[in-house]
């Protein structure tokens, strides 16, 4: 090589080594974080540098300590800046509109809330439209939307705190054309359906979301979930399952989840990962294996959890699917008839039946836990156990299960204690699993104290790396942050979310890894988790020394189909 040649690389070498604080001295910013231990979200060890923000996004990295002109400095005192966490379960839909702050997962850090387990907030038609402003509970609202991509915007239009985004719910686009009876599409019916899938993806959904115990969707097959999962994959989205059982047939329906990301050649992932039900846990490890296996195979295969031994869901969990066919209204009618509660009843005793009853699989009626009612008179029932209310009531549990649904005219939210901790432990370690909350982000005031909810609203993220991380040091803090952030971002394809590099979105937390830890019980859900102290949305601080701001900066964020103008305003 020429020795000028060698000389010219040599100094740009050089120049290349010193280029941050130069940059520093010459770029101004409008942030900067300074004394912190930064996390890119990678999982790579952590590193002492300064992060540079410039409007919405991370602008530099500087030496710890440069110069920099800025308009804001922050010290984050030696603590833990990571990107903004993502939860990739979220019920925020409603609490949203009710108090757009998301207060809950704010304190935690979470700065994307990711929706679409099965139902979604649209497509609608106005017979949906209609019945679900029927059978809205405490939080009321208009719907002044019609496909899910027009809820995203509303929510940004209406300024919320939070990131958001969703999957497209394949129980929403199978009540769209089919209603809720159980019935099977036709071939024009079908491809409607997936019209409904390309549509949403051409707004920004990420894929398509199912949630397969519940009727209707229970209803659907293998063939009409995979045309629809094909549908989103036309354009690089993938598929999300609550499996069509966690319990008895646990392996079956996560042999069907693996078809279908065989079937697309694009990510399929279990909703919250568990074996429900003391004779199931055993096949926790079994269901590892065959994602292990899977993976292996080159299938994009992942799961999600939250971090808790119980779950959380509707009354109508213990009923047969054929009962609640048609709808919620078409259901309470059957249920008053003599007949059909006797049969109800019995199928509901019987541990052989083919659906998955959840409150045989807690167990014993003590391990069900009243969260949620509509009726004020029922409102007391909050937190007492089913095997509590049938005795105060002198009924049967089954015939008082059945009469808090028509009392209420709801589903009626509990508690289910369904899991062993030791199968927590089993699934956090996986390095393919995310963490969704499963439920709403709230506040302990206004509406939101008219009922309970599951200590997972409040303490989710914060259990998981205050708990699991540190505590029981299931994994490096650097994995435990990855997984809250650049692994549900490449796995949803969320581009510049989940990293804390220039060029990223500066959706940034600043916590404490010696004192992040939920405070949420069973007994008393509705209390902040601690340890997060600043957090900042598309570069706008949120929280400030763990108070909200009452900023709400957040954005939709759009998946890999999205068109641009043809669907939707303005880009990610």
């Amino acid at each position: 090589m020429p020795r000028f040649i060698l000389s010219a690389l040599v100094l740009a070498l050089a120049a290349c080594t010193s280029a941050p604080a130069t940059h520093a001295a010459k770029e101004h910013y409008d942030l900067v974080i300074r004394n912190g231990v930064v996390y890119d979200g990678t999982g790579a060890a952590p590193q002492r540098v300064d992060v540079a923000v410039r409007g919405d996004r991370i602008a530099a990295w500087l030496p710890a300590g440069a110069q920099a002109s800025a308009a804001r400095t922050l010290d984050a005192g030696g603590q833990a800046v990571a990107p903004g966490f993502i939860n990739v379960l979220s019920w925020a839909t409603e609490s949203l509109i009710a108090d757009g702050r998301g207060v809950s997962d704010t304190k935690q850090g979470v700065t994307l809330e990711i929706f679409g387990e099965g139902w979604s907030m649209g497509p609608f038609n106005d017979r949906m439209k209609a019945d679900a402003l029927a059978q809205q509970g405490d939080i009321r609202y208009p719907i002044e939307w019609t496909t899910l991509g027009e809820y995203l915007e509303y929510l940004e239009r209406r300024g919320v705190t939070p990131n958001v985004a969703s999957f497209v719910g394949a129980t929403t686009v199978r009540i769209h054309e089919l209603g809720e009876d159980d019935v099977r599409p036709d071939a024009a019916q079908l491809a409607r359906m997936q019209d409904l899938v390309r549509a949403a993806m051409r707004e920004g959904a990420l894929g398509v979301g199912s949630s397969l115990i519940y009727p209707p969707a229970a209803f659907a097959d293998s063939a009409e979930l995979t045309a629809l999962a094909q549908a989103a994959a036309e354009s690089g989205g993938g598929y999300v399952a609550h499996m069509r059982s966690e319990a008895d047939r646990f392996l079956e329906a996560l042999d069907e989840t693996i078809g279908i990301a065989r079937a697309t050649g694009q990510r399929a992932e279990a909703y919250h990962l568990k074996a429900a039900g003391q004779k199931n846990w055993p096949k926790m490890a079994q269901a590892i294996a065959r994602i292990e296996a899977a993976r292996a195979q080159g299938l994009q295969v992942s799961a999600d959890m939250y971090a808790y031994t119980a779950g959380g869901t509707g009354l109508t969990a213990c009923l047969p699917p054929w009962v609640q066919a048609g709808g919620h209204e078409a259901m309470v009618g059957r249920l008053k008839d003599p007949a059909v509660r006797a049969r109800v009843i019995a199928e509901m005793r019987d541990p052989d039946v083919a659906w998955e009853n959840l409150r045989l699989l807690a167990g014993s009626d003590d391990r069900l836990v009243m969260l949620e009612f509509k009726s004020e008179r029922l409102k007391p029932l909050i937190g007492r156990t089913l095997e509590r209310i049938a005795g105060e009531r002198g009924t049967s549990p089954e015939d008082t299960l059945i009469d808090l649904i028509i009392e209420d005219d709801s589903r009626v939210g509990a508690a289910y204690f369904l899991m062993s901790e030791d199968n927590v432990e089993l699934g956090l370690r996986q390095p393919w699993v995310s963490l969704g909350s499963d439920a709403e982000s709230s506040a302990p005031e206004g509406v939101f104290l008219k009922s309970s909810t599951h200590p997972r609203a409040y303490g989710n993220f914060a259990r998981f790396l205050g708990h699991y991380v540190r505590d029981r040091q299931l994994m490096p803090l650097e994995e435990g942050i990855h997984r809250l952030t650049g692994l549900p971002a490449a796995n949803w394809k969320l581009r510049d979310r989940g990293c804390l590099a220039p060029g990223c979105h500066a959706d940034v937390v600043v916590f404490d890894p010696a004192t992040i830890i939920d405070r949420a019980t069973y007994a008393a859900p509705q209390q902040y988790a601690t340890g997060v102290n600043h957090v900042f949305v598309n570069g706008v601080q949120v929280l400030r020394d763990g108070e909200h701001t009452g900023a709400k900066p957040g954005r939709v964020v759009r998946g890999p189909g999205w068109r641009g103008a043809e669907a939707s305003s303005s880009p990610d």
